[in-house]
């Protein structure tokens, strides 16, 4: 009997414990769901402060302030107006250049990558194509290597002008 008895109570437990478990999401959603519509509610009445725009503080502020501090503050709306339209014209006349200057870059790309590839088209010509120099040549090119080209004596013209010859003065 004690066997029955011990095996009826475990039986027991959880039937007595589950039904309590149902019961308490029951009673929280509920809970949830009118906390959530009392803060919505509250938050809607009171949506004006939250929402206050600039525009309905800088109302409020301008009109406790005098005919020429409106009239200044008038001007300085209107020169941030007309600077923000003169930056966006500015914007747009960059974009536009570099859009321009992306264009020029494209053709110097192409162009470059064409040199490239006609320079690698043509063949290098070797040292044994080129024909020996003859020994007067030879000589000649060392001869005006060493000695230099010769420097003209008496007046020179500058830019082309011609040279008046003016009279000789006795040398000391």
């Amino acid at each position: 009997m004690d066997l029955i008895d011990q095996a009826a109570a475990s039986d027991l437990r959880p039937l007595l414990h589950g039904p309590s478990r149902r019961i308490l999401p029951v009673l929280v959603l509920p809970l949830i769901l009118v906390g959530s519509c009392a803060a919505g509610a509250w938050l809607w009445a009171n949506l004006a402060e939250f929402v206050e725009t600039p525009e309905s503080r800088d109302v409020a502020s301008t009109m406790s302030l005098s005919l020429e501090d409106r009239a200044s503050l008038f001007e300085i709306k209107w020169a941030q107006q007309k600077t923000g339209d003169e930056i966006a014209e500015l914007n747009r006349r960059i974009g536009a250049q570099r859009d321009v200057l992306k264009g020029i870059l494209d053709q110097i790309t192409m162009l470059s990558s064409r040199i490239d590839a006609l320079q690698s088209s043509t063949p290098v010509p070797s040292a044994a194509s080129e024909p020996p120099l003859s020994p007067d040549r030879a000589v000649s090119s060392v001869a005006r290597k060493r000695f230099g080209r010769s420097k003209p004596r008496g007046p020179v013209s500058i830019g082309g002008a011609p040279v008046i010859a003016g009279p000789k003065t006795a040398e000391p």
